[in-house]
């Protein structure tokens, strides 16, 4: 059991993901050009702080969401390992704290594995520790909830005259693939060492697949990691190709959330956006199972917005596809109407949406896919 302060994660919150990337300029392509995120902040090669100096940087946001890409510039750099490995992908859930040093040393001594120690610069501190698969987790602390870059040393950026109003607000959750026989050995390493909670369970099965899906959510509610194990008694299916492409445990999709997820839909596409399918018999049985509060059927089947509900309320949500050569990160737009759980409806559309696309993936290729449909 911890002996450490066992109130050292109650102020836990999101401060930054960190991707590693190959190349930095399609990636800034794909999030600014597509998703409308302004570049907040930049680090020129070789002059940032500690392992910055092997790399370029740039940090891009909206409202509560910071990304952190990252470029290495030199072979022995972190992100060009990592980006060999598992191609591009989120490398890092940055979480901010009250004390890094005490974060570091609290977990550390709860059992997980140290990647940096305490180093402080200017007032901002840091300490780094290992989570799932190659994703560590760094506690940042900034002091007076001090604003600036996410990562000490870059430049910030000026807004931009007449940039636009973005309406995605926050990172909802992490979608986590972990492999066959990992998932409950993770979440109890995240309850152990981070105090975060259990807050759903459920094992879903899908015509010849199955998975099981475990939640798990720090005390201030700020952090949330979907963890999804495949069966592997059933057919193979989209996890285990991630697990496979990927090599290990890693984040499959970020979800976003905004207050309107038909018109953000719809300005995403204009902005050359590209969602994952719907197919219409979805939207002509849905009454049958949820009645939506706030879109009509129609909306929601123009921009196809999936919606589902639990004993809180509903939720909207639409997945986009993946735009990388593994399709081993994607990203969700979710929008909650009292709803706090994930209810299995959206899970099975999820999975669904996703087979979709490997079957198309694998009919483009020639080669054999199994392709799942909703109702």
């Amino acid at each position: 059991m911890p002996t450490s302060d066992p109130f050292v994660f109650d102020d836990l919150s999101l401060d930054h993901i960190r991707f590693h990337v190959r190349d930095i300029d399609t990636t800034l392509s794909w999030l600014t050009g597509g998703y409308g995120l302004a570049v907040r902040a930049v680090s020129r090669p070789g002059t940032g702080p500690g392992d910055e100096a092997g790399a370029r940087s740039v940090e891009v946001g909206a409202n509560g969401i910071t990304l952190v890409l990252t470029e290495a510039v030199t072979d022995d750099h972190p992100a060009a390992q990592y980006v060999e490995r598992h191609g591009d992908g989120v490398a890092d859930i940055a979480m901010r704290v009250p004390d890094a040093t005490a974060a570091h040393a609290a977990a550390v001594a709860r059992g997980a594995r140290s990647v940096a120690a305490p180093t402080r610069t200017g007032d901002v501190v840091t300490a780094s520790v290992g989570g799932f698969g190659d994703v560590v987790h760094t506690f940042v602390e900034r002091p007076g909830g001090a604003g600036g870059p996410a990562v000490p040393g870059m430049r910030p950026v000026p807004r931009a005259v007449g940039a636009m109003e973005n309406s995605l607000r926050s990172v909802d959750h992490f979608a986590v693939c972990v492999n066959p026989g990992d998932i409950d050995g993770t979440v109890e390493f995240y309850r152990n060492v981070f105090d975060f909670e259990l807050t759903f369970t459920e094992k879903l099965q899908i015509g010849s697949q199955a998975m099981t899906t475990k939640v798990v959510e720090s005390r201030s509610g700020d952090v949330t990691l979907t963890l999804i194990e495949p069966d592997i008694t059933q057919d193979r299916g989209h996890i285990n190709e991630f697990l496979d492409d990927h090599g290990c445990a890693g984040v499959q999709h970020i979800a976003f959330s905004t207050d309107d997820i038909v018109a953000t839909v719809a300005e995403l596409r204009r902005r050359g956006v590209a969602f994952m399918g719907t197919p219409d018999a979805y939207y002509r049985t849905l009454s049958d199972r949820v009645v939506p509060t706030r879109y009509t059927v129609e909306e929601l089947h123009g921009e196809e917005v999936l919606v589902d509900e639990d004993h809180g309320g509903q939720l909207y949500q639409i997945f986009a596809k993946s735009v990388h050569p593994k399709n081993t990160i994607f990203l969700e737009l979710i929008e909650r109407m009292g709803a706090r759980t994930f209810g299995s409806g959206n899970i099975t559309a999820l999975y669904e949406a996703a087979e979709r696309q490997r079957g198309a993936a694998g009919a483009a290729s020639g080669t054999s896919g199994t392709e799942s449909r909703a109702a």
